[in-house]
Formats: C-alpha cells, sequence, structure tokens
C-alpha cells in the first residue's frame, strides 16, 4: 500500500527511502539491495525484467504498469517514460509539488536504481541496427531526473555502490545530503560516460577519426600517493570502455602502491620491452630509457641493459618480456628497483623478490595499440590528440644511401637501435651494439648535444657501434660527433633540407647509412 506524501522527510537533511524505484539490466546484488530496502520498510517499484527477478526472491514489488495504466510497449522501448514515473522523480518538497503530486495521485520516490543496456561492452564493433538497441533511453532519462533532483532523491547506477549505500540506510534510516550529493555526481559522470562511448561509435561509423565535439571517457583504478611532486594530487584511469590490452590490465603481486612517476616510467618500459620478439629487457629512468638490450636469456637481456648506464639504472623501471626466472631475478635483485613488470614471475622469482617488500612486481600482459586508440596530450586550456606511434624496426621502405652497405651486424644492430629510439625522449639519439645500448642521448634541444651525451655515456663502447637518430640531422656537426665517437653506421628518417651534406659527411667518415623515411618524435 502506498504510504501518504505528509509522512516524507523534508529537506534539508537526511531522507528516508520510503519507496525505490528499480530497473536494472545488470542484475548482480540488486535482489540483496531490495530486500535490505524492504526490511528498512521501503516499497519497491519495478519493470519487467527487474521486477520478475525480485518477485522470484520473494520480495514484494509494485509494477510500473500499476502505476502509469500502460503497458510495457515497442518491444520494451517504452517502460517508465510516463509522467506518473518521472514527477515522482522530479517533484520538489515544497507545499506546491506536493499538492499538485496529491492531486495526481503520484506518490514520489526516493531512491532510484538504475543500470544501463551494456552498449560499451557489446556494441563497440556491432553493425549499427544492433548497435542502436543496445542504447538505453529511460534508463539515462531517470538517472539525470534522479540526478537532478538530488537534494530529494538518492540515485544509484553502479552494483559496486549497492552494498554502501544499503549499510547506511539500515544503520542510520535514510541517506545523508553527502551520500545523495555524490551519488549525483557519479551518475552524471556515468551518463556521460555512456554519451561518449556512443557517440564514439557513430563517429567511427562516419569514418570521423577526430570530430568536431571529441568526449572521452576514463573510469578511475586507483588514487596515487601524489602527482609528479608531493604537492600535487594524482589518480590513474582506464579508457572507457576498455580499448586494447595495456597496463591497466596489470595486477600488482607485492610492494607498495604505486606512484604516478611509477606508472609513467612503466608505460615506456613495457612498450619498449614488448617491441621485441627475443627476451628483452628495458630500464627506464624519468620516461626514458638508460638501458635495453636483447639476449639469449632475460638474464643476459637485462645485465647488457644495466651495463649502458648503471648509475642512471639506480631506481629505475625494469620490463622485461618474458617470464621472469630466477637467474633474472637475481641480476635485477642486486639493483635498487622501483618496479618491475613482466608478463609473470616464476615461483624461484618471486621467493627472490619476496625479501624486498617495497619492491612492486607487476603482471601485465603485453600492451597492444589498437585501431581506435588516440593518445591525448593536455595543454593549457584544450588537449591534443593523435594517432598512436605504432612504427618498428625497418619502417616501411628504408634505404641505403651511402656508398657503403651496412654490414649484416651493423644491419641488426641499426634495426635494433631504431626500435629503442622511437621511446627515447626527443631530441633522440642511440648507439647500439650487440643487441644492446651503449650510450643514449635524450631530451635534448639539439641533436648534437644528444650525439656528444650518447658518446660520454658509451666512451669506449661507441668504437664499432651504431646510431639510431629519431629525426634527420639538420647538420653535418651530429654525423662529425658521431664519427669522433667510433660509430660505423647510422640510421635515420632523412628528409632534411641538407641531407646531401649529411651523406656526404658519411660518406667521408666511412659509414654506412639507412634512411627509413618515418620519423619518431617523442616529447
Amino acid at each position: 500500500m502506498q504510504r501518504p506524501i505528509t509522512e516524507r522527510v523534508p529537506m534539508p537533511g537526511r531522507i528516508t527511502v520510503r519507496r525505490a524505484l528499480i530497473s536494472v539490466w545488470d542484475k548482480t546484488g540488486v535482489v540483496d539491495l531490495a530486500a535490505a530496502l524492504v526490511s528498512s520498510g521501503a516499497d519497491i517499484l519495478s519493470t519487467g525484467g527487474t521486477g520478475s527477478a525480485l518477485r522470484e526472491a520473494g520480495l514484494p514489488v509494485t509494477t510500473i504498469e500499476s502505476i502509469t495504466g500502460y503497458p510495457s510497449i515497442l518491444d520494451g522501448r517504452v517502460k517508465t517514460l510516463h509522467p506518473a514515473v518521472f514527477a515522482a522523480v522530479l517533484g520538489r518538497d515544497d507545499p506546491a509539488h506536493r499538492d499538485e503530486l496529491a492531486g495526481l495521485g503520484i506518490t514520489p520516490v526516493d531512491l532510484v536504481v538504475v543500470n544501463l543496456y551494456p552498449f560499451e561492452g557489446l556494441a563497440e564493433d556491432a553493425p549499427p541496427e544492433e548497435a542502436v538497441e543496445l542504447i538505453d533511453i529511460g534508463g539515462v532519462a531517470l538517472i539525470r531526473a534522479a540526478a537532478k533532483n538530488w537534494e530529494r532523491v538518492g540515485v544509484v547506477c553502479d552494483p559496486a555502490q549497492y552494498a554502501v549505500v544499503a549499510a547506511e540506510f539500515q544503520e542510520t534510516g535514510g541517506l545523508s545530503v553527502g551520500t545523495r550529493r555524490g551519488l549525483a555526481a557519479d551518475a552524471f559522470s556515468r551518463t556521460a560516460a555512456y554519451d561518449s562511448a556512443i557517440a564514439g561509435y557513430f563517429a567511427r561509423q562516419t569514418g570521423r577519426r577526430f570530430p568536431e565535439f571529441i568526449t572521452l571517457a576514463y573510469r578511475k583504478l586507483q588514487d596515487t600517493r601524489y602527482g609528479e611532486n608531493p604537492h600535487q594530487s594524482g589518480a590513474f584511469y582506464r579508457r572507457h570502455p576498455p580499448g586494447s590490452r595495456s597496463l591497466v590490465d596489470a595486477e600488482q603481486l607485492q610492494g607498495k602502491e604505486l606512484s604516478y612517476n611509477n606508472i609513467v616510467d612503466l608505460d615506456a618500459a613495457w612498450g619498449l620491452a614488448a617491441a621485441f620478439t627475443t627476451p628483452a629487457a628495458a630500464i627506464i629512468k624519468h620516461a626514458t630509457p638508460c638501458g635495453a638490450a636483447i639476449g639469449n636469456t632475460l638474464a643476459d637481456a637485462y645485465a647488457a641493459a644495466l651495463r649502458c648506464d648503471p648509475v642512471s639504472a639506480f631506481g629505475g623501471v625494469v620490463a622485461l618480456n618474458r617470464i621472469v626466472d630466477g637467474p633474472a631475478a637475481s641480476a635485477i635483485a642486486e639493483v635498487f628497483t622501483e618496479v618491475i613488470v613482466a608478463p609473470g614471475f616464476s615461483t624461484e622469482a618471486r621467493e627472490i623478490f619476496k625479501k624486498k617488500t617495497n619492491l612492486r612486481l607487476l603482471v601485465s600482459p603485453p600492451p597492444a595499440d589498437g585501431p581506435r586508440e588516440v593518445e591525448v596530450k593536455h595543454v593549457r586550456g584544450g588537449v591534443l590528440l593523435q594517432d598512436p606511434d605504432v612504427g618498428d624496426a625497418a619502417a616501411a621502405s628504408p634505404r641505403v644511401v651511402t656508398p657503403r652497405t651496412p654490414t649484416p651486424e651493423e644491419r641488426r644492430d641499426l634495426e635494433f637501435a631504431w626500435i629503442v629510439a622511437r621511446w627515447v625522449k626527443s631530441n633522440a639519439i642511440v648507439f647500439g651494439r650487440g643487441g644492446a645500448t651503449v650510450g643514449i642521448g635524450a631530451g635534448q634541444p639539439n641533436r648534437v648535444g644528444a650525439v656528444e651525451i650518447a658518446a660520454r655515456v658509451a666512451g669506449e663502447r661507441a668504437r664499432g657501434a651504431v646510431m639510431a637518430s629519431d629525426a634527420f640531422f639538420p647538420f653535418r656537426d651530429g654525423l662529425d660527433a658521431a664519427a669522433r665517437a667510433g660509430i660505423t653506421a647510422v640510421i635515420q628518417p632523412g628528409g632534411s633540407v641538407r641531407d646531401e651534406e649529411i651523406i656526404a659527411a658519411a660518406t667521408e667518415h666511412g659509414m654506412a647509412m639507412i634512411f627509413t623515411g618515418t620519423r619518431h618524435f617523442r616529447h
């Protein structure tokens, strides 16, 4: 039996849930929530599928049809879209609204529990005629109506919220102002994310990679202890709906909470290590490699990567593209390391790392850039969007531009260094030899400066090594500096107005040079 409107608790303050409207696609936990509501004295108003599930659980349910006087029509497209439903949700606690609702025989709803058709999970790759059937109309409208009227109505749109909400009204007899405000904020975020997914789907259907308006939705995974610096707050989000597999799918096995900077470094480290098909190790510090190598074993690869710059490797992030075994774990354990990410860890490796309680271990699937991925970079007042840089070793059409062609060994090292260069901050120079970096020059405002840094790091190891440059050489001074260091072959995009001068310099020094035609800036 409906309770009279005069029994409502006035605002401001805590509201008592006397009537709840429940209509959900995902029925996880809904019976328990409804049972808690009923035990607290609330009436339940529900739609077909949800109502059937609640009645089967032995709970009393009032049907929407008995309130509206209309059955569900148009194959279920119209169920709750009726003034008797929305007036019950949108009416304010003032005398005029109370009198108007009473005159129409409408009892207010205090709590709306709705979740939406799973457009994000099922419609991404569906043809348009199937996708449109997964666009929720009534559910979105109910969520927005309840969130708009948050001062009087609670709104729950995610099964993850059920336990907290149920505990509060069972303990206190209602929902506080702070809870209702927070639920409303979550509700508007949910409908925004839902519309973002739909808009993205239709943009792809029309072939527009970068439409006039774009809304990107992300769901929080965790707060970070702080941002880049202790005075900055931070959090880690994943794309919603989820894209291709990536670091957001990682499982942390041990260690303290990841920091903001850890996550930035892990993204670069895991991307670099996963770029190789043979056993590989990458050591990242401040979002750029300080060592990378391939080898017959992970232990060999890690040792070679560490030799590049052991000073910078201290406190770094390590990524390995194979399950970490005991020998590799023993080698890494000798150096202070913040985080290790890999596809897995052997029992022996886990035992070795257990002794380092602060060391974070992450198991993650290899990252992959899907066709819908987009990179976002924030600037003040806006964002920049671009396709991800997914170029690899030899580019589309590499060509030798010098009289001397690279030896087979040099070509292998050039391809290796070219992969690494894609993950080094620009201007980027990588010296490589024997499948390992021996010197890296990163983030410099001029290219010759990057060459000189790589040469200083490499020292005598540069003699007989090769060099990769993420972009063309604007002057021959970079080639001259490389020659003084002992570099024998170079890979670079080409495309400078002084290309002929650069080629002549390489020829003069007896170097082989490959142009890839592809640039790999990483700002």
